[in-house]
């Protein structure tokens, strides 16, 4: 594929950036000044290093550090111009024949203290206020043209899991199988980098744990953990062997183009134990009734409450999303430029369903001391319920041992 075959078209630009100035205007924010790099990507088309100036109203400016040239090429902003220091951004606002904004906007859930105060200090006489949430609420809702990323992404995460049963033998190690499936992910197209919001969180293609390995609790925002390479990854695929009859959790993320796709499948070398089995065709009961409920207009924390009473209904309560007083509190998430995008299905969580927003829908039991089973899949909110972007059969796989 071209390296720019995908460039951001300039009309789907001037839809996000009109939304988002829209927003600007409701809350009575004069303008905004984008910098973190996901945000960036999303309304200019371009994670190049600079800043994005977007009024209230009128035309957004894109001010490049590194690389100007790049960023020409990459963004079809029509407003694009080099800079060599952040101090001279209100040169360039003034420049464009606005007013410095009495309340600026910026991302404050993700900007480091000491940058905030730099800004602050280049725009003394304006008061910094945060902008976060009407940006996230706005890459909630996928446009068609990201929603068709997001089914090439799908069918590639489909693509991943399908090869598994090539290259799973029993004595490998988690994190051998894990780097063959990795090597054939970038064959495809994977982009090898799949960005989380949440500070602190990072992660590396998804996890693929084996048996017991995968009921390790972990420090990341998620059901599942490992024990990792070491203690300063501390989770994710480890150096113990995979062997017959015990679940095989293959857990990853495809991110292509930009757009990410969550997908978990289990595999087995033999049969698995009834207990696993049952504990398995419960979570695809859950998925099926949340599929069914996930319509617009759905409260997002009504359906994890939903979620919850059904495992507890099943006689997975003390299982379900983890194991113990830290487990996770969610049971989906939405996805796009990054993993931990709105809506979340969590505790408490009052965000409405919309038609268009994308969901990684995750059910799964965490049995201690004998793995991990479940489901997840990436789906489209539509007008009757969550519609499947991946495809893959979710039964357990089951190779001859």
């Amino acid at each position: 594929m071209d390296n720019y075959e995908q460039i951001t078209p300039a009309a789907e630009l001037r839809g996000r950036i009109a939304g988002f100035q829209e927003s600007l205007r409701q809350n009575g924010v004069d303008g905004a000044l984008i910098v973190q790099k996901t945000d960036l990507y999303y309304f200019a088309a371009t994670a190049q290093q600079g800043w994005l100036y977007v009024p209230a109203a009128g035309s957004p400016i894109l001010m490049i550090f590194k690389e100007f040239d790049r960023a020409l090429t990459e963004s079809a902003l029509p407003d694009i111009v080099s800079l060599g220091s952040p101090k001279k951004i209100p040169d360039i606002i003034r420049e464009r024949g606005y007013q410095l904004p009495a309340r600026l906007g910026m991302e404050l859930d993700v900007l480091p203290v000491n940058l905030y105060l730099q800004y602050e200090s280049i725009f003394k006489d304006s008061t910094i206020v945060d902008v976060s949430t009407a940006i996230r609420l706005i890459r909630a809702v996928k446009s068609s043209y990201e929603i068709q990323l997001l089914r090439q992404a799908a069918a590639c995460a489909d693509a991943v899991s399908t090869k598994v049963p090539d290259l799973l033998r029993e004595g490998k190690t988690e994190i051998e199988l894990a780097g063959e499936l990795e090597a054939y992910a970038r064959s495809l197209g994977h982009q090898g980098i799949v960005r989380m919001r949440l500070w602190g969180s990072e992660l590396f293609y998804g996890h693929l744990m084996a048996g017991p390995a995968a009921a390790v609790p972990s420090y990341l925002a998620s059901p599942t953990g490992g024990a990792g390479v070491n203690p300063m990854i501390g989770q994710g695929p480890g150096f113990r062997k995979i062997q017959k009859h015990e679940p095989v959790l293959v857990d990853y993320v495809f991110a292509l183009n930009g757009y990410l796709a969550d997908h978990a499948r289990i595999f087995a070398i033999g049969t698995l134990p009834d207990e696993l089995i049952r504990a398995h065709a419960a979570m695809l009961e859950i998925q099926e009734q949340v599929k069914k409920l996930a319509v617009p207009g759905a409260i997002s924390g009504d359906i994890y409450d939903h979620m919850v009473a059904s495992a507890e209904r099943l006689g997975y309560g003390e299982w379900f999303m983890g194991v113990g007083e830290r487990r996770i509190r969610f049971t989906g998430h939405g996805v796009g430029l990054e993993l931990d995008e709105f809506p979340f299905l969590a505790k408490g969580q009052q965000l409405p369903l919309t038609a268009g927003m994308i969901i990684a829908l995750e059910p799964k039991a965490i049995l201690p001391g004998k793995g991990v089973v479940g489901i997840e899949n990436t789906h489209l909110v539509t007008a009757s319920g969550l519609e499947p972007l991946t495809k893959m059969l979710d039964e357990i796989v089951i190779l001859a041992g």
